[in-house]
C-alpha cells in the first residue's frame, strides 16, 4: 500500500526537548520540530480494506497452524490457499496492475469456495460424529448438535468472508478500469 506524498498528513506534536520543563531552548526547538505521526485519515477506504484482508489472512494462518489443521489433504486446503493469498495480497499491495488484480481476484474466489467447502466438511463431520454417539438423532436436534459439534461448523465462514472482503476491495478498482478504457479507445 503506497501512500502518495499528497496523501501524507503530518501533525505537529510537542516534543520534550531541552534541559528541563519550561526551558526556552526546548520550547523554541519544539515549535520548529514537526514529528510525523500515523494518521488514519491519510489512508483511503480501499487501502484499509486491503489491510483488513492482510490482517485476516495472517490471523487465519496462525490460528490454523496452532490448531494443527494439517492432518489430511482437506485440512491443508485452507492453509495452502491462505499462503497463496498472502503472497498475492502482498504483490497487489506493492504493484497494482491488471495482472496482479486478476490474480488477487482469483485467490479471493478460491477463499470463498474453500470457505464454503470447509463449512460443508465441518458440518458433515459433526453430523457423522453425532450419529455415531446417538444414532436415533434426526431433524433439528441433529442439526443443532452438528452446529455445536467438536469441529467449529461455522469457522470456515471466516475464510469465505475474507474472500468477499477482498472482492469488495477489488470491485471497480481503478487499475482494472483504466485498461478497459484503453480498450474502448482502441476500437
Amino acid at each position: 500500500m503506497k501512500v502518495r506524498p499528497e496523501m501524507a498528513v503530518t501533525t505537529p506534536r510537542v516534543v520534550a526537548v531541552g534541559r528541563g520543563q519550561g526551558s526556552a531552548d526546548g520550547i523554541e526547538l519544539a515549535r520548529r520540530v514537526r514529528v510525523s505521526t500515523l494518521d488514519i485519515r491519510s489512508y483511503s477506504l480501499r487501502q484499509m480494506l486491503l489491510g483488513l484482508v492482510l490482517i485476516g489472512i495472517i490471523g487465519l494462518i496462525v490460528e490454523l497452524l496452532l490448531l494443527k489443521h494439517y492432518d489430511s489433504f482437506t485440512q491443508v486446503i485452507p492453509i495452502a490457499s491462505l499462503g497463496l493469498g498472502l503472497a498475492t495480497t502482498i504483490v497487489v499491495a506493492r504493484n497494482t496492475t491488471r495482472a496482479t488484480m486478476r490474480a488477487f481476484q482469483a485467490m479471493m474466489w478460491v477463499f470463498f469456495v474453500a470457505g464454503l467447502l470447509g463449512l460443508f466438511f465441518h458440518f458433515k463431520g459433526n453430523i457423522e460424529w453425532a450419529l455415531e454417539r446417538t444414532p436415533e438423532l434426526g431433524g433439528w436436534p441433529l442439526i443443532w448438535k452438528a452446529l455445536r459439534g467438536a469441529t467449529p461448523a461455522l469457522a470456515p465462514g471466516a475464510l469465505a468472508q475474507l474472500g468477499l472482503l477482498g472482492l469488495a476491495w477489488s470491485f471497480r478498482h481503478p487499475a482494472l478500469q483504466q485498461n478497459e478504457k484503453a480498450k474502448e479507445n482502441d476500437r
